[in-house]
């Protein structure tokens, strides 16, 4: 197996791991950017899943500064994780990886999702809720647009901005 060829896979696992939709919404925004993917990803060219990835991406941020937001290592945060890696990984893999990258992503995900909540936890006792899951929104979805923006080429026929 070659790492390379699953490493968007891996590194859209971790962002997966802290917000749950960033993949999503990133893949979304980058498929409204006339950008393809390396591995399938039909599901977001439908536009009702496209806006339906962004709407769920920008709730996700919003939701995650109330004070009754859910750990994300409950059972749907976790179904949540493992969903959206598993098919941003899929699409980031190399063709004909996919299935390996849905893997990969996954199991990125899940477990770094308790590291990720250990750390935000830490964070809060320190610089309170909001500002602890503004930094880490900024970072999150830093990191998951530079790993799809490295990860996708432009659809043949588009040009190049």
């Amino acid at each position: 197996m070659n790492f390379r060829s699953l490493l968007s896979s891996a590194l859209i696992g971790a962002v997966a791991s802290a917000r749950s939709m960033t993949p999503m919404a990133t893949l979304a925004a980058a498929r409204m950017a006339h950008r393809r993917t390396p591995g399938e990803l039909v599901l977001l060219d439908r536009p009702l899943f496209k806006y339906g990835a962004l709407a769920m991406g920008a709730g996700e941020l919003l939701g995650d500064k109330m004070k009754s937001a859910p750990d994300r290592t409950v059972f749907l945060g976790l179904l949540a994780r493992v969903m959206s890696a598993g098919i941003a990984g899929a699409a980031l893999a190399a063709p004909g990886r996919e299935k390996a990258g849905a893997a990969v992503a996954v199991a990125t995900a899940v477990p770094l999702a308790y590291l990720t909540l250990a750390g935000r936890k830490r964070a809060m006792a320190r610089i309170g809720q909001t500002r602890s899951g503004l930094i880490e929104d900024a970072l999150i979805v830093a990191a998951g647009s530079a790993v799809v923006a490295m990860s996708t080429r432009p659809r043949l026929g588009q040009a190049r901005a």
